[in-house]
């Protein structure tokens, strides 16, 4: 007859079983999860107090599995957002996409323009989950998966724009600059979006789109995501909702996303 393991027996028999590449790679990973500017395979070493051939391998096959990236300027090594994708499939209703996407899809009906909600990852910011206007046959979306550049698009700006001070500027100092605009100019265009909570501009890659962008916050009051609508002025009525109506109902509807990912204001 079989009898059931009591909780010491199982505690004991995990104990026996051990699997030290794959140790070594969710320790590598949770180390770059700490550390906001990433780390070089020195550091890494150095931090784990293991020697950096024990690590080499597993680094090199984490980047092209996707898990960790490098930056080929600093060669420092960061985590990617394949933790998230793969989170998104399981994770409770508080998370990102869960909270957001019924939001996102009132929204889109109300204003009947396109909205799309975007992470920073990396360098680099990611098209996580995107609605498209329900009615209209002409759509203004952004691929899902897409990435955009965090200094010149709308949604990467409000994310710049919200970091912390040393954070933001040793991100800036990594990231290429847009073309026409000096280091100067966009500081205090971030600076500006800091002070008023959200961005709205002219799009500079599309003629007849205002982008629209605010702010989505934790439960720690800490900005995640970038919710953002590229309102396409049109001829006729289809629009229901000018760009200053359009504004007020973002700024609603991020508020709603943040209180159900627990920010109280």
């Amino acid at each position: 007859m079989n009898r059931q393991k009591t909780g010491s027996g199982t505690k004991t028999a995990l104990n026996r079983y051990s699997a030290p590449a794959l140790e070594k790679g969710m320790d590598i990973i949770e180390r770059l999860a700490a550390a906001e500017t990433g780390l070089t395979v020195s550091e890494i070493s150095q931090q784990l107090k293991r020697n950096i051939s024990e690590l080499f391998r597993i680094i090199i096959v984490m980047e092209r599995r996707g898990w960790i990236q490098k930056d080929p300027e600093s060669s420092r090594y960061s985590a990617t957002y394949n933790l998230l994708r793969l989170a998104h499939r399981a994770t409770p209703a508080r998370s990102l996409s869960v909270a957001a996407a019924p939001v996102m899809e009132e929204l889109a009906a109300r204003i009947n323009q396109s909205c799309h909600l975007v992470v920073r990852s990396g360098l680099q910011g990611l098209v996580i989950l995107r609605q498209e206007n329900p009615r209209r046959h002409a759509n203004l979306t952004v691929r899902l998966g897409a990435t955009v550049e965090l200094a010149e698009s709308c949604s990467g700006r409000v994310l710049l724009a919200h970091l912390e001070d040393e954070e933001r500027k040793t991100l800036l100092g990594s990231l290429p600059r847009p073309r026409g605009v000096s280091r100067n100019a966009l500081d205090v265009a971030l600076a500006r979006i800091r002070k008023r909570g959200y961005e709205l501009r002219r799009s500079p890659m599309t003629a007849g789109v205002t982008d629209i962008s605010f702010p989505i916050r934790g439960f720690d009051g800490k900005v995640i995501a970038a919710l953002t609508i590229p309102y396409l002025h049109v001829f006729d009525e289809s629009v229901p909702t000018t760009v200053e109506e359009t504004r007020r109902l973002l700024d609603l509807a991020t508020r709603r996303i943040s209180q159900s990912l627990g920010h109280m204001r």
